[in-house]
């Protein structure tokens, strides 16, 4: 789903490998609402709970 004006509503899990938890979410059936995404500080993806409630995982730039 698009996120609407103001946005989705959700609560953020910081991650050290956004791949590797992806990719276990998804083996066990979880539903993603959007692409591993990367920015300014980081990459992020999010998912959703049973509930469907919007869950931000993040994994942080690390420093070189």
């Amino acid at each position: 789903r698009a996120p609407a004006p103001r946005g989705w509503n959700r609560f953020m899990l910081m991650v050290d490998d956004l791949e590797e938890a992806v990719a276990k979410l998804r083996s066990g059936g979880a539903h993603f609402r959007t692409s591993i995404v990367e920015g300014q500080g980081g990459r992020q993806a999010v998912v959703e709970d049973p509930a469907g409630n919007a869950i931000e995982l993040f994994e942080p730039k690390r420093k070189a």
